[in-house]
């Protein structure tokens, strides 16, 4: 048995690491000190720490202009780095927030003091990257769009309280109303904190919408309205309303921040603005014209995808940005989401190939889209459903979620139209692929696929 003979190795001629980035400094941040190191031509204390208040910040940043320093890195640690970023940001600092995991996968010295002096010699040798951050108008939205999703969280916790009291009372309000917080659960609510306790007179307060009679609202209203329940009822009608309130006020702070943003015009007439939801919108949506602030913003209409609403999309801009010029191809940026497998590999070969996980808010916003066109009538839908069948609803609505993020990629690219071609038109797409591959297959083997003809209708 002849051995195969090996091909030869292209062996690549290394050089000694050249330093790419030579006015770098680099940054260990800390709640109570930040250790700052610039190269040792530049201070006779290369190293120095300063305090974290607001006018050492401004005394490091002069500092690191006297050294002449042009670029500074820091790792990403907790929230302590937002101020300094923004302050060297201002003064002209090309700033690089480094991940942590990046530095820790360089082996090298790690004591205390020797952090900010590790991270500026890795930064001059150019191994550091630099996370995407968004422009500051972005950030500013996002920072109220991140508070918006608290407080609708701290919201929900009142809820629970309400139905809890409720129950405590044996008021089967949520037997018979399928949201106590719609029109007619929270006028029943308000009438018992009220001092209302007469079913008939509760149930009257039904709205024609609702699906059961007022004689089963009454049946189920029949309780034990014990004096510290209903307490209990009017402190989380109370804490629920303040919420709604706040998230009104953050509505209104986000409708001026987007009129505040330049708008960006449609590249062409084939992007029309966002039309009216003829749909019951769903719940926590905003209390302003959010599609239309969008559209001006981005310049094409993103809501037109499926299974992508207005507050969608508001959570992606404000994650992303407007300009997709970041990532160089579209698998840049679904790498990126964590919507793109990630292979292990070792010795030539595959070990693990999965997705990485990820908390970021946009590839969340891109899941919970594609969970919903289970049922959809669209393209996306259709490939939904096949993906679904083949590998399960897992492995489904990641390549949903996928498809959804190249979608919006070249959406926000090339500033073109979405146009759904339907479900008919993609089951037909994956009908003739299927034909095709079928006759290849079939031709290698030295035999064709052959149409079976249609039978003749019957006459009765």
């Amino acid at each position: 048995m002849t051995k195969r003979k090996k091909s030869p190795v292209n062996v690549p001629v290394l050089d000694v690491l050249e330093q790419i980035n030579i006015h770098a400094a680099g940054l260990d941040i800390g709640s109570e000190e930040i250790y700052a190191c610039v190269p040792a031509d530049r201070d006779e204390q290369p190293i120095q720490v300063f305090p974290t208040f607001t006018a050492d910040l401004y005394a490091l940043a002069d500092w690191l202009a006297a050294c002449q320093i042009e670029t500074v890195a820091m790792e990403s640690t907790g929230v302590y780095w937002i101020p300094i970023y923004e302050i060297l940001e201002s003064r002209g600092f090309e700033v690089y927030l480094v991940n942590a995991r990046h530095i820790k996968n360089v082996p090298g010295r790690k004591t205390d003091i020797l952090d900010c002096q590790w991270i500026q010699q890795l930064h001059t040798y150019g191994l550091l990257r630099a996370s995407f951050r968004p422009p500051e108008e972005i950030c500013a939205l996002r920072a109220l769009a991140r508070h918006r999703d608290n407080l609708i969280r701290y919201r929900s916790a009142h809820i629970q309280h309400m139905q809890k009291a409720l129950q405590l009372m044996n008021v089967k309000l949520t037997q018979v109303v399928s949201d106590i917080t719609g029109v007619t659960g929270l006028s029943i609510i308000r009438a018992i904190v009220a001092g209302e306790r007469n079913p008939f007179r509760l149930a009257r307060l039904r709205q024609s919408g609702c699906a059961k009679t007022e004689e089963e609202i009454a049946k189920a209203l029949q309780g034990n309205y014990k004096p510290e329940h209903v307490f209990v009822l009017k402190q989380a009608l109370a804490q629920y309303d303040f919420y709604l309130q706040q998230i009104q006020e953050c509505d209104a702070e986000l409708e001026a921040m987007y009129a505040a943003l330049p708008t960006t015009p449609p590249k062409d007439q084939g992007s029309p603005p966002p039309k009216p939801q003829g749909r019951k919108p769903r719940k926590n949506q905003a209390h302003f014209d959010l599609a239309t602030s969008l559209y001006q913003v981005v310049g094409v209409d993103l809501t037109a995808i499926d299974g992508i609403d207005a507050l969608t999309v508001h959570t992606i801009i404000t994650e992303i940005g407007t300009d997709v010029s970041a990532w160089p191809t579209v698998k840049h940026f679904t790498s990126w989401l964590g919507l793109a497998p990630h292979n292990d590999k070792s010795g030539g070969k595959v070990l693990r190939s999965r997705t990485k996980k990820t908390k970021n808010k946009a590839t969340l916003a891109f899941r919970v889209a594609a969970q919903s066109l289970s049922r959809s009538q669209s393209a996306v839908g259709a490939f939904y459903r096949r993906m679904r069948a083949k590998h399960g609803p897992a492995k489904a609505n990641t390549a949903t979620a996928h498809k959804l993020a190249r979608i919006v990629y070249f959406m926000l690219k090339n500033r073109t139209a979405y146009m759904d071609p339907g479900a008919t038109y993609y089951e037909q797409q994956y009908r003739d692929r299927t034909i095709r591959n079928l006759k290849r297959r079939a031709a290698g083997l030295g035999m064709a696929v052959v149409p079976v003809p249609a039978e003749p209708a019957t006459v009765s």
